[in-house]
Parts: C-alpha cells; sequence; structure tokens
C-alpha cells in the first residue's frame, strides 16, 4: 500500500514539474531543432554559392585564355558581387590582373592585386598578389614602391620571390649593395630551387656594377702625390738657382 502511494506521489510530483517546465522543455527543443535547421540550411546555402561561383571562375579562366576582356570582366564583376565571400572572388582578381597585363593595361592590373591584399582574402591568396604587384610596379619603373611592398614581409615560402624582386627594385634605385645582400640571400635559400630560377639570379648578381664612390668622397679625396722623379727634378732646379 506504501508503495502504491509512493508512485501515486511520484507521477503527481512529475505532473506538476512538467506543468510547471514543460513549456521551456517544448521551447528549448524547439529552439535547437530550429538552430540545426538554420545550421543546415546555411551549411548548404555556401555550399550551393561555392558551386556557382566555381561555374563562374571556370567560364571566367576561359576568357581569360582566350583574351576576351569584355566578358571577363563581366563574369569578375558577378563573382566580386554576388559571391564575394567565396574564396573564387579573389582569385578572379588575380585572373583579370593577369589578362589586363596581356592588354597593356598595367594600372588596372596593379589596381586589382592592390584589391586583393586590402580584403580579407586568404593570407596565401594575399602573398601571391603582393608578388605579382611588385612585379607590375617593376614594370611601371616604381622601385620605391616595390621597396615599400616588400620590404618588411615576413614569409618563408616566398622569401625567395621577394627578395628576388627587391633585389631588382634595388639595384633600380641604385642601391648596388643592398641588391647585392638581396641576391646572395635567393642564392643561399634552400627555398630558391623551386622558386625561383636560381641561374637568372645569378646572373643578376654577375652582372651587378661596383659600388660607386659618392661625390663627397671623391671631394674630400687626397691629391696625389708627386712622382719621384719629379721631385728628383724640382730638386736640381732649386739648387741650380
Amino acid at each position: 500500500m506504501d508503495d502504491l502511494l509512493s508512485e501515486k506521489e511520484q507521477i503527481e510530483q512529475l505532473r506538476s514539474w512538467w506543468s510547471e517546465y514543460g513549456g521551456y522543455v517544448i521551447g528549448g527543443l524547439g529552439l535547437g531543432i530550429a538552430l540545426l535547421a538554420g545550421l543546415n540550411y546555411y551549411t548548404n546555402s555556401k555550399l550551393d554559392a561555392q558551386r556557382e561561383a566555381s561555374v563562374l571562375y571556370e567560364s571566367l579562366t576561359n576568357h581569360v585564355v582566350s583574351g576576351g576582356l569584355e566578358a571577363a570582366e563581366a563574369v569578375a564583376d558577378e563573382l566580386n558581387t554576388d559571391y564575394a565571400s567565396t574564396s573564387y572572388a579573389p582569385q578572379a582578381q588575380l585572373a583579370m590582373a593577369r589578362l589586363y597585363m596581356d592588354k597593356n593595361r598595367d594600372q588596372d592590373a596593379a589596381d586589382a592585386l592592390s584589391s586583393i591584399i586590402a580584403s580579407d582574402a586568404a593570407e596565401e591568396i594575399k602573398l601571391v598578389a603582393r608578388a605579382r604587384l611588385a612585379r607590375v610596379l617593376l614594370y611601371q619603373n616604381k622601385a620605391q614602391e616595390v621597396v615599400d611592398l616588400l620590404e618588411d614581409q615576413q614569409s618563408e615560402a616566398f622569401a625567395p620571390a621577394y627578395q628576388e624582386l627587391l633585389g631588382d627594385a634595388y639595384y633600380a634605385l641604385g642601391r648596388v649593395e643592398d641588391a647585392q645582400v638581396a641576391y646572395q640571400s635567393v642564392m643561399l635559400n634552400p627555398l630558391s630551387r623551386d622558386a625561383v630560377d636560381q641561374q637568372l639570379v645569378q646572373w643578376k648578381t654577375l652582372d651587378l656594377p661596383e659600388a660607386s664612390v659618392t661625390d663627397d668622397v671623391v671631394e674630400e679625396a687626397v691629391a696625389p702625390e708627386p712622382a719621384a722623379e719629379e721631385v728628383v727634378e724640382a730638386t736640381e732646379a732649386e739648387e741650380t738657382e
């Protein structure tokens, strides 16, 4: 009898608890289901966006290869506008920079690469964009901008390429010793074998002129001493007098 009363009491307690907290339980379950559904929708949406962006990027590369500038620009604009959160948007800018250079529109190429560096793109893509921008700037005879772009960059993988570009910029600025140091760092870096043309870097090093003496040093240089024969002749002339 006592056991029966105990079971009834437990049932009553359960009913009382459910009447008080059942709504919260149902609400929590509903919220959890809603969050799970939302997460699945978000994941599926991202996957759909990646797939759509992938199709657009493939068409863009075809336009780049064929040289269709207007068509390529249209696709790139769509990627940057509607799929900016995907990895294909900055890759599209890299492709457009190449096409712009093929079309002799170097400033448009520089602008495209600069936009990647200023964006929240993956760091690996930014490293590539920085190297390509440096090449464009060298083409534009903007050596100091190359120095400003690369001098403080720390990247083990891109160090050989960056140092070679810095060497080119230093040489263009007349900083021969800095160019030599940059080229030598490339030659001594074990990663250079797969990153740059070491033979070309060696040729650049061999072609460097000797460090020139500054004008101030030339002005302060001591005049050469007279030859011994001149001293003897001058002494004999004095004794004759």
